[in-house]
């Protein structure tokens, strides 16, 4: 689930094709600093982000746990879709992630690269990919999310939109 930055974050809210990478990467917690994702780019066109596999990324196996694809792909997706229904005043959360695992990989760096398919006044379609060190790709997926308007309540909780005019 993606939720919108309060409003005094304002750097969320300038001109809506700015690259906020630095602003989430100076605010990243909770699973994105478990997983030490970096943003490199994020806008509501296109979100790249990458990793460094360490130990706590590996499965039993020594490879990369399907979750850390999964989850990097729903949170770029997530992030995306985000800075595009802010400009409804709206916020989005997750419906439905189709991942794909490719190739296993046991280390190196994974890059993934977030694009819309659809973006509609309810809903958006987004796809990433995740690549290795070489370039290949090792997982791909399909991210679908729900936006909601203000007021809209999320596991017990109202969805808050908060504007740029503070």
């Amino acid at each position: 689930m993606s939720r919108e930055p309060d409003s005094t974050h304002s750097e969320f809210f300038s001109a809506p094709d700015e690259d906020f990478a630095a602003a989430l990467n100076a605010r990243a917690g909770g699973w994105l600093a478990a997983m030490s994702i970096h943003f490199l780019h994020a806008t509501a066109d296109e979100v790249t982000a990458e990793l460094e596999i360490a130990a706590h990324h590996q499965q039993a196996y020594g490879i990369v746990h399907g979750g850390v694809y999964s989850g990097m792909i729903e949170t770029l997706a997530s992030v995306g879709a985000a800075l595009w229904a802010r400009r409804h005043q709206q916020t989005v959360v997750g419906l439905e992630n189709h991942t794909s695992f490719l190739h296993a990989v046991r280390e190196g760096r994974l890059r993934c690269v977030a694009k819309p398919l659809m973006r509609g006044r309810r809903t958006q379609v987004w796809e990433a990919r995740v690549t290795d060190d070489q370039g290949r790709a090792v997982a791909e997926g399909k991210v679908r999310l729900l936006a909601l308007d203000a007021g809209a309540a999320v596991a017990g909780e109202t969805v808050r939109i908060k504007s740029s005019r503070g």
